[in-house]
């Protein structure tokens, strides 16, 4: 998964992008961030937006799969690469703790993807961690207290898929208690809030620093604040996420990644998604390109078809992808990619009621 700065004017364009991929090291029988050098980098990076741009205030976004336990100064334990899964007999033990899909409607899923099991992971190895931590932090809040020097909590990423949060009671799931963390949990602020402020580069004035937020739950707001009536939000990544509030409740399949995220004001909102952007690159080979009109019309002619799924989770679970047809060209090949990650799309929409 890449980290990426985006500068926005106030019309909502992006004057300026940098981004860089993140740096995995083992520590402890773990893969963990290394820490240092994205803090080194987001610094810099936003150093430099500040003297070229004036820009006021920084928020940060991320994907639901990531927490990271601090005491007052500093990381109890590095943060953790949601891309590993707990050994077999870890799993075991642990899968059992976890509440059931009707008090927090996460399913249950393979690696970090659901959070509270790789916080059940670590503190199985090493419960001292847990023991010394002040807060628990989400992602976006660690970085909020990273730059703006205050540990806040929010609402959005607790309630993502963690395991951690009970939709239907707006309120920390059973699971929380039982392990004893609710009082490691600092006060909720909205998203967006102002936590603190931090001077970067050149800049003779600090900027604000804001509550971080769940990126797809971050595009539901915005097409929210627009009134265009009842939407669908098809948030695109590393994952693609379809968000619909209107679908019922009790039409989520636990068994095909369809689960509740909670918007930035608490409400659930159902969801389902798919490793779209990992799966292109899987399928493509890494392509980077344009792809032709003419390279899908190719692939669709000459019936070579990608048939899911090429990464964990998703709507077609346990079902290994595979290449259908003629070996493709370079191009062809991301042309059936392109392609696979629509038909997905089509087929969350069907599933999410859109």
């Amino acid at each position: 998964t890449n980290s990426k700065l985006f500068v926005f004017g106030q019309d909502g364009q992006i004057l300026d992008e940098r981004r860089t991929q993140p740096n995995w090291t083992r520590k402890g029988g773990f893969s963990v961030l290394d820490e240092a050098a994205l803090h080194d980098w987001a610094a810099r990076a936003v150093g430099e937006a500040v003297d070229i741009n004036g820009i006021e205030g920084l928020m940060v976004s991320g994907h639901g799969c990531t927490f990271a336990l601090i005491d007052d100064a500093a990381l109890t334990h590095p943060i953790l690469d949601y891309e590993q899964e707990p050994p077999a007999e870890i799993a075991a033990q642990i899968d059992r703790r976890i509440p059931d899909f009707a008090e927090t409607f996460s399913p249950h899923l393979p690696l970090g993807f659901n959070y509270g099991r790789h916080m059940l992971w670590l503190k199985a190895v090493q419960p001292s961690v847990f023991a010394t931590a002040k807060s628990i932090l989400g992602y976006p809040q660690y970085w909020s207290w990273r730059f703006g020097g205050r540990a806040v909590s929010e609402v959005s990423y607790l309630g993502c898929h963690s395991h951690l949060w009970a939709p239907r009671k707006r309120d920390f799931s059973s699971l929380v208690d039982a392990e004893g963390w609710r009082g490691h949990m600092p006060a909720f602020e909205r998203a967006g809030a102002v936590i603190g402020e931090q001077r970067f580069g050149g800049a003779t004035r600090p900027i604000a620093i804001h509550n971080g937020v769940h990126d797809s739950n971050a595009a539901l707001h915005a097409y929210r604040r627009q009134e265009l009536g009842p939407v669908t939000v098809v948030s695109t990544g590393t994952w693609v996420v379809v968000l619909n509030p209107d679908c019922p409740l009790d039409a989520l399949d636990r068994d095909r990644d369809m689960l509740v995220n909670v918007d930035v004001d608490g409400g659930p909102v159902p969801t389902i998604r798919f490793m779209g952007g990992r799966e292109f690159a899987v399928i493509s080979n890494g392509w980077q390109g344009a792809i032709a009109p003419s390279a899908v019309q190719q692939v669709i002619g000459a019936g070579i078809m990608a048939l899911p799924s090429f990464a964990p989770g998703g709507p077609m679970p346990g079902h290994p992808g595979d290449l259908v047809g003629r070996a493709p060209t370079a191009e062809e090949r991301a042309a059936v990619a392109l392609l696979y990650v629509a038909l997905m799309v089509d087929l969350c929409l069907d599933l999410i009621h859109s």
